[in-house]
């Protein structure tokens, strides 16, 4: 319904996931868009122009001229109201990202005045290699959707991140888009923290914890999915997001990310603290490398500034605030008494007890505490599923406030 009658260019470029292209034409074709594909030399040797041209009922064009003829880009590249590059090998990631115009695709991206998505495609070293991440970074600085690639096996052989999507994923990043109007948290803003924090000791150590961000960035896409402006504020970690309407704000500190916080929440409709926060604080921090003495080594710490209570005195009767809990023993308890007494109107609770929960997972299982009402318990699932659950919680919490 949503790519009804919408006009998008499919630049392949030279992947062995190129294979798979005719299937999304196909599946684009079935949605109701009108597609006009584009290909690089290096695509030819993965797919068959033909069978583009077949399932996009479209001529397939390689190149800016054919003897006489002129594809014009500008024209393309004006006449669309998306573009996706799928899928984009590193070699015309790199190209994108620097101004490089040296075939088609390139051209039309660079005279395209209407969205575009990215779905990389090569080995986890390609893609992990830091002038390949430069450069996604740069693309999205430019406000380009870029669509996370995916783990699994690669051509190599080896198991890894670098998968392009599958085209039924990448059709609902079209549809997702294209259905802004009727998201139910478009117009709005939200927080959301995420990740570990670092308390440095000296210049070479830290008090940390086992948080990678995973939870807290699913939650912020899932609420980006729904239409709302997100501010991530994410502690030190190796997970990253590129959805265009996330930015990510990096911090260090229980401090840092404490100021980050309380400056994004006067805005923020929703706020939603995943973030494992240190809850202490060296007293000094060393200015040089603490050596090895014979003796033991003594540590004062003193207690970090609690986000969710302060947020928690500030809130306003239209912010909704949620809060995560992450406990080992009496754990319903302890997290019904952090939602009254921090002022929360939702508590994402958390225990180790359970397998598959908590850090470094990509599952979770999560029992959700309301003022209103008897705690849910979610199964275990993925922390996309979960984050999704949380929000459809959200949305329930803000909906019934309305009609109060």
């Amino acid at each position: 319904m949503y790519l009804q009658g919408k006009k998008i260019v499919l630049a392949v470029t030279g992947s062995i996931a190129a294979y798979k292209t005719p299937h999304f034409v196909r599946l684009l074709i079935k949605a109701g868009a009108e597609v006009r594909v584009l290909v690089t030399d290096a695509a030819t040797h993965f797919v068959s122009p033909l069978s583009l041209a077949t399932v996009s009922r479209q001529t397939v064009l390689s190149n800016v001229s054919d003897g006489a003829t002129w594809n014009n880009h500008v024209e393309l590249g004006l006449w669309a109201d998306a573009m996706i590059v799928a899928p984009c090998s590193a070699n015309t990631l790199a190209k994108l990202a620097n101004g490089i115009c040296d075939n088609l695709v390139c051209a039309v991206y660079l005279s395209a005045r209407c969205p575009v998505f990215i779905a990389p495609a090569m080995d986890e070293d390609m893609w992990l290699h830091p002038s390949t991440q430069a450069n996604v970074n740069r693309l999205h600085s430019f406000r380009n959707h870029i669509i996370q690639v995916a783990h699994g096996e690669l051509a190599s052989g080896l198991i890894g991140e670098g998968r392009m999507a599958e085209p039924e994923d990448m059709l609902k990043h079209l549809a997702h888009f294209f259905s802004d109007d009727n998201k139910p948290l478009k117009g709005m803003k939200a927080l959301v923290t995420a990740g570990p924090t670092y308390e440095r000791l000296d210049p070479v150590r830290y008090i940390g914890n086992f948080s990678t961000g995973k939870m807290g960035i699913a939650v912020a896409e899932a609420l980006a999915d729904k239409g709302a402006q997100v501010t991530l504020v994410l502690g030190p970690s190796n997970e990253h997001t590129y959805h265009s309407l996330i930015n990510t704000n990096h911090v260090e500190s229980a401090r840092e990310m404490y100021d980050a916080s309380i400056s994004a929440f006067k805005d923020a409709h929703i706020s939603v603290l995943a973030a494992a926060v240190a809850d202490y604080r060296p007293q000094e921090q060393a200015t040089e490398k603490i050596k090895k003495k014979e003796s033991d080594l003594i540590l004062t710490l003193i207690k970090t500034d609690d986000i969710l209570a302060s947020l928690g005195k500030i809130k306003q009767p239209w912010q909704t605030l949620v809060g995560f809990a992450l406990e080992t023993n009496n754990e319903m308890n302890n997290a019904a008494k952090k939602l009254m007494e921090k002022n929360a109107d939702m508590i994402a609770l958390n225990t180790l007890r359970d397998d598959g929960a908590g850090f470094g997972h990509d599952t979770n299982k999560i029992t959700l505490l309301r003022r209103d009402g008897e705690p849910v318990t979610l199964p275990l699932q993925s922390k996309a599923d979960t984050a999704n659950a949380i929000v459809d919680q959200i949305l329930e919490l803000r909906n019934a406030e309305k009609t109060v």
